[in-house]
């Protein structure tokens, strides 16, 4: 039995009922083998470069401070359950002479790792993507648009390095970026986006962690709504940046913009786009690379909002 609210009327936004009512992917509909096939030609040297942030728990040291995160969020906690100190459940002793050593992790991913959102992540009103019902999301987990709905994404991806196009190593906080911006950066870069694509957006602010976490915090540059929406016109099948939420955040760290203009409201609940955020494009922008092959597989946590993950570039 269906629960949709708005999906069969005449209520309808960006990608609703594009690819069905009962639909739960969105845009990771666009990679079809064809589109897999055509990313796979992007690979030309076959050197492989991980995206991701570290993932260092706060529990045995004060390393986690070393990594970004955003303030309020709770730190990754990691233990050790065998032959640790901090948190031993047994001495991981085999035939009493072999020792293993065995883990705990527990990981809130919005805000303290890379991470991708899943189409359950924000809604408005009593509907989620596609006009699935809201009421399915619950603290046992989201029954509609969950994360392990996605599946994994094999894709083209395209590096808009907007940092490096205006000459900077990190843009500044106030920035805002538009379509115009996006459209001179992949001109200079000679890439043109295409459908099944799966855009990065390079800041540069994932660096300032290190130097200033109050700064980092405080604001960040980041996606306007002119930005996005150039960016979804044209079919991409994700987005993702080196910040906190893609968008750009006002300070205070709240989203840039009016309800409307509200960047996960355009990507997840009305295009289905999901948002790859807190990335690590560093190696990458050194590559000088526009094009490669991008894996991004999720974990498949059943009703889960998010779910941490490793993107891989493949040159």
């Amino acid at each position: 039995m269906s629960d949709h609210v708005a999906g069969n009327s005449e209520e309808r936004f960006g990608n609703w009922g594009r690819w069905g009512h009962e639909d739960e992917r969105g845009a990771a509909n666009l990679l079809t083998p064809e589109v897999v096939r055509g990313a796979v030609g992007a690979v030309r040297e076959g050197t492989v470069i991980s995206l991701a942030m570290p993932i260092r728990g706060a529990t045995s040291g004060p390393g986690a401070s070393r990594v970004p995160h955003l303030t309020g969020r709770p730190l990754p906690q990691h233990f050790m359950s065998m032959d640790g100190g901090d948190y031993a459940a047994g001495t991981g002793r085999i035939k009493g002479e072999l020792s293993v050593a065995d883990d705990a992790l527990m990981v809130s991913p919005h805000g303290t790792t890379t991470h991708i959102d899943a189409l359950s992540h924000m809604w408005r009103g009593d509907s989620l993507f596609n006009g699935h019902s809201a009421n399915r999301v619950r603290s046992y987990g989201a029954t509609r648009c969950g994360i392990e709905k996605l599946g994994p994404l094999v894709a083209r991806g395209v590096l808009l390095d907007v940092a490096r196009h205006s000459g900077v190593e990190h843009l500044p906080a106030s920035t805002r970026i538009d379509a115009g911006m996006l459209e001179k950066t992949a001109q200079a870069a000679g890439v043109e986006i295409r459908s099944g694509d799966v855009v990065l957006v390079r800041t540069g602010w994932s660096t300032v962690f290190a130097v200033d976490p109050d700064l980092y915090n405080t604001e960040q540059p980041g996606l306007c709504y002119d930005g996005a929406r150039w960016l979804v016109e044209r079919d991409v099948v994700a987005i993702g940046s080196d910040n906190i939420a893609v968008g750009a955040l006002d300070h205070g760290g709240t989203f840039h913009g009016s309800v409307d203009e509200d960047i996960h409201m355009l990507t997840l609940w009305e295009h289905g786009v999901p948002l790859i955020e807190m990335l690590w494009l560093e190696e990458l922008s050194r590559t000088e690379r526009a094009d490669f092959l991008l894996v991004v597989t999720p974990l498949p946590i059943v009703g889960g909002t998010a779910s941490p993950v490793n993107p891989v570039a493949i040159l």
